[in-house]
């Protein structure tokens, strides 16, 4: 990485998560941003252990006595300046929504940002995903939510009341926290890691025994999977 670094022997202030993003706050200022994406990961391996992923794939190395942390192929690797008086290294991320993540992210703001979106018509599917409404969720809690709360996901906007935006809302911060809990993505019942529809397709809906459909969705193309029972095509008009 070019440009200036934190000097050697810098003590790290924190470590924070804030949705998709991880922030390292140096000592000295500094803050090391890091976005994985699709195909960042970060491993933790003691001193002089082997890396499990090739060196030319490392993005960042920190290193402390006795471990060294390496983030490989990560699309957004930023090391900045905390910005005069900010209080800890998430002051740069404010066009974030809340992080739902925390217990104490504020749905009410969630709501509000969903509400202003110019363009109503935008499937609610892509909403959920928009970290400028509601930091932290991915493509995987986008389809759960969605079929836990029995709405398609190229419902419009428009067409999803104040109360099921709430409902996904709080559905989503539920998931995120058992995840983080239990340290798996697991939505329904059953082993850990069991999900409901997420890369189940052409297999039964937990729930009605429909087999579950997938397709790619939204301007990204993201791959987006629902139960045609559970979830019926939303009526246009």
């Amino acid at each position: 990485m070019p440009g200036p670094r934190p000097r050697p022997g810098t003590g790290i202030a924190a470590v924070e998560a804030y949705g998709k993003h991880l922030l390292v706050d140096f000592s000295d200022g500094f803050v090391l941003r890091t976005h994985l994406g699709m195909s960042g990961r970060w491993d933790l391996y003691g001193s002089g252990e082997r890396w499990r992923q090739p060196r030319h794939l490392a993005r960042a190395v920190i290193e402390v006595p006795d471990h060294v942390a390496v983030c490989f192929s990560a699309p957004t690797v930023e090391l900045t300046r905390r910005r005069p008086g900010a209080e800890g290294p998430t002051a740069d991320l404010d066009h974030l929504g809340p992080d739902l993540c925390r217990p104490d992210a504020d749905l009410g703001v969630a709501l509000a940002r969903m509400a202003s979106i110019p363009a109503p018509t935008t499937g609610i599917a892509e909403v959920l995903l928009d970290q400028r409404v509601a930091a932290g969720i991915g493509n995987v809690f986008k389809s759960e939510v969605l079929w836990a709360c029995r709405v398609h996901p190229l419902t419009p906007l428009a067409d999803v009341d104040d109360r099921t935006r709430l409902r996904l809302l709080r559905t989503a911060a539920h998931q995120l926290a058992e995840s983080l809990r239990t340290g798996d993505r697991t939505t329904v019942s059953g082993r850990p890691g069991t999900l409901a529809v997420y890369q189940r397709r052409r297999r039964p809906c937990p729930r009605c025994g429909t087999l579950v459909v997938g397709r790619r969705t939204g301007d990204q193309q993201r791959s987006t999977y629902w139960c045609p029972t559970c979830q019926p095509t939303p009526v246009s008009g």
